[in-house]
């Protein structure tokens, strides 16, 4: 029913298949190529400049101005073209001299010369009527330290005083209100700030001890403090210095008092005490004679100091006056021992007294060496002159009245040789400039009531235009100078040059 058969194959094809393959393309892609080029720059700066002379025509035409359009005058031009030669010759010939060197014309009034920059003043030192017995400034000129006490008659020497001090250039001045008081226990009778460290200052008192404060220590201000020995001073100190020592950057202290005695401390700070270092006593006997001096030697009583100047020139040369109007040279190195005394060990009194100069007709209140020469100094006193000496010679070379009274301080210029200030007893502070044909003051300080005198000055040196004036009414008067006293004129240092040469009378 069923049989084999062979039957050929039959394909079949994928429909499917087919329609993928035809659907398969191979593409490609490529970026276009970057193109680039290279340029050069370069700038070349080029200067033309040309000068041409005018005609001697065009020249004198020049002589009327352009912009002039009224009538010209007639023979104008023509004397102009005469006289041009005569006046061209007579100017070169004043611009060629000397005749007016060092003259200069001052427009402005005499009064307008000083101004009034700050009332400085402590309430409770005016309530007690004391006065201000000294003024100094700081290093850095921007604070003014005041010292209270007495220059009057009485027994003043248990009263208490202070030292006040104000910052100029502080964001809180108060004029009437001190930054920083301090209680002393007896009056101040001389004032110094330290040459470099701002808030040091040294003070002398009364009682014959010397201090030194530092108000960076608001709750100990007091550094060192002398005390009372048999070394020491036992009468008022007068005047107290900073002197360099011979150890670089290190300075001691000079003072002198009444007594005749004038001591070298130094500071040690680890025990807070001041140290003596060399002594020397005045003595009238051993005080040198000079042709002009009528002083003779009584016994041999002290010579009572009451003024002193260190020489800026010279580190071995000071100078001393005396309430007897003794005026002395003196050298430290007659003074200085060979060793440092150890302590408890005396140190032994020199005498350094080399020159003396003419007496006075009373007591030297204040001397101060010229900052510009090595041999010029100025003192005052009772005598109410200004007396301008020579080292090397024992008379005055110039005398110039200041005040029928007493003259209690006198000072320098910092930065005028020929100009100097000084304080009187009538309250006036007299300020000369030596460079003027008349010896007239070429400025005055006049501030107070009457009676009020004028006890100390002290130039600013680091703002030379600043002038602090105390005063016996227990204020300080810090003035503004102008120009005309601050700022140095032409050949003045030779005419100061010329008074030193001079001979004396």
């Amino acid at each position: 029913m069923f049989n084999n058969e062979a039957l050929d194959p039959v394909s079949i094809q994928s429909p499917w298949r087919r329609s993928q393959q035809s659907v398969q393309e191979s593409k490609g892609c490529q970026t276009k190529a970057v193109q680039s080029a290279e340029a050069e720059v370069q700038t070349v700066s080029t200067t033309v400049s040309g000068t041409q002379t005018e005609s001697k025509q065009q020249a004198t035409a020049q002589l009327v101005p352009q912009n002039f359009h009224g009538p010209v005058l007639p023979g104008l031009e023509d004397f102009l073209q005469r006289v041009e030669d005569t006046v061209i010759t007579q100017l070169v010939r004043n611009a060629r001299s000397h005749a007016f060197d060092g003259f200069h014309v001052n427009w402005e009034d005499h009064s307008h010369l000083v101004s009034c920059h700050h009332h400085l003043q402590h309430p409770s030192a005016v309530e007690r009527g004391l006065h201000v017995t000294g003024v100094s400034w700081s290093c850095t000129g921007a604070v003014i330290v005041c010292a209270y006490g007495r220059i009057d008659d009485g027994d003043w020497s248990t009263e208490r005083s202070y030292v006040c001090t104000w910052n100029l250039h502080g964001r809180g001045l108060n004029p009437k209100q001190a930054d920083v008081v301090i209680d002393v226990p007896t009056a101040v009778t001389a004032l110094c700030c330290h040459p470099n460290q701002p808030a040091l200052f040294a003070g002398g008192l009364y009682s014959g001890e010397v201090v030194v404060w530092d108000t960076s220590c608001a709750e100990a201000p007091m550094l060192v403090q002398s005390g009372m020995s048999a070394d020491g001073h036992r009468e008022p100190v007068y005047e107290v210095e900073w002197v360099p020592l011979q150890k670089k950057g290190e300075f001691g202290l000079l003072s002198a008092c009444s007594g005749g005695r004038v001591l070298l401390w130094t500071l040690d700070s680890d025990q807070g005490r001041l140290v003596l270092n060399a002594s020397y006593a005045l003595v009238q006997q051993q005080v040198p004679q000079s042709n002009s001096s009528s002083f003779k030697a009584r016994g041999s009583s002290t010579v009572g100091v009451t003024s002193m100047a260190l020489s800026p020139w010279d580190s071995d040369t000071f100078l001393v006056g005396s309430e007897g109007g003794l005026l002395l040279r003196c050298s430290f190195s007659s003074m200085t021992p060979a060793a440092v005394p150890s302590e408890g060990q005396s140190v032994t009194p020199r005498a350094p007294a080399v020159f003396s100069f003419r007496l006075s007709s009373g007591p030297i209140h204040s001397i101060h060496c010229s900052p510009f020469h090595r041999n010029l100094f100025v003192c005052t006193g009772t005598d109410g002159l200004a007396h301008v000496h020579s080292l090397l010679q024992s008379n005055p070379l110039l005398s110039v009245r200041i005040s029928e009274s007493c003259v209690f301080e006198v000072q320098w210029s910092p930065t005028r040789p020929l100009v100097f200030a000084a304080a009187t007893a009538q309250g006036e502070v007299q300020i000369y400039d030596l460079g003027r044909r008349s010896l007239r003051p070429a400025a005055t300080i006049e501030q107070g009531g009457a009676g009020t005198a004028a006890t100390c000055l002290a130039f600013n040196r680091q703002i030379p235009h600043l002038l602090a004036v105390g005063k016996s009414d227990a204020t300080v008067g810090v003035w503004q100078l102008s120009t005309d006293l601050t700022e140095q004129n032409p050949r003045e240092n030779s005419l100061l040059e010329q008074i030193a040469n001079q001979v004396a009378g």
